[in-house]
């Protein structure tokens, strides 16, 4: 299989997203699993199919793109908003980019790494190794590109990224991720409760960290992508809870930004798995 991945690296993203598009329309109506929990979800949030049944598509091709954002050369990519970011570093503060399910997640890290890792060091990164020995092998390549520093989910990881953040680096979550029993709030998302994770609040709480959301957006007929960055409207409240209630919000923002691009079918509102992990909420 890990032949087969690194072939597909080489191919163009206009083709890759093609293929990706077909396999988004097979996997929607193959499962109606997905696509219920796809329609649901979108209704839930105030959109009709007509509104965002690319996102169908969509959903495909961010499975088909990952061979060459993994192993391939980096695409054309442009970056918006980025002050935001500058007068971050510039005020010494480390930064927390947090983006939602919507387009290209992992091209936003690459692309700010490409930018400011030089100057302002590594962007760090959770992730969770494959069980696949073949994908591990790749992933552990893949998440440590250029300017990017990739932690496992532990509580290890997570101290590796408060440090980063206290040496006026950045860091990389998806808030919208479910996390483990035990390291999350129940909290409304788009009108529903929704176990959301604290880490995203407790990051910035404890090292004083910019919070910028971003989000990267493909370009029609694989022209590659645009990155936007954007700062939170407000600063985070003291309290956790209302704290997790503006990351919601956010991310309820952001994805209104593109919602065409946003995975509706992922399982945002199921219950957390149990985890025996200690908590991440612990101070490095």
């Amino acid at each position: 299989m890990s032949v087969v991945f690194r072939f597909f690296s080489v191919l163009p993203l206009w083709f890759l997203h093609a293929l990706g598009a077909a396999l988004g329309w097979v996997a929607f109506w193959a499962s109606p699993i997905y696509r219920r929990r796809f329609l649901e979800n979108a209704a839930l949030a105030g959109y009709s199919f007509a509104q965002v049944r690319a996102g169908v598509a969509h959903a495909g091709r961010m499975v088909a793109e990952l061979p060459r954002l993994w192993l391939g050369s980096t695409p054309p990519c442009q970056l918006v908003g980025q002050e935001c970011v500058e007068q971050a570093y510039s005020a010494g503060r480390g930064i927390v980019f947090l983006t939602p399910h919507l387009g290209c997640f992992e091209m936003s890290v690459q692309a700010a790494a490409q930018r400011w890792s030089v100057q302002h060091g590594p962007i760090t990164v959770l992730y969770r190794p494959a069980r696949q020995r073949w994908l591990a092998r790749v992933m552990e390549t893949a998440r440590n590109r250029p300017g990017v520093q990739a932690v496992p989910t532990t509580l290890a990881g997570v101290r590796q990224m408060i440090k980063a953040l206290r040496r006026g680096e950045a860091v990389g979550l998806l808030p919208d991720q479910v996390p483990p029993q035990g390291q999350g709030h129940w909290a409304p998302f788009f009108g529903r409760d929704a176990y959301t994770m604290t880490l995203a609040v407790r990051l910035a709480q404890q090292t004083g960290a910019a919070v910028v959301l971003v989000r990267c957006e493909r370009r029609a007929w694989g022209r590659g992508f645009v990155v936007f960055f954007e700062p939170l409207p407000a600063s985070l409240d003291t309290s956790l809870e209302a704290a997790v209630l503006q990351i919601n919000q956010a991310m309820e923002h952001t994805i209104a930004q593109c919602p065409q691009q946003y995975l509706w079918g992922y399982g945002r509102y199921k219950q957390p798995r149990p985890e025996a992990q200690a908590s991440t909420g612990a101070p490095a």
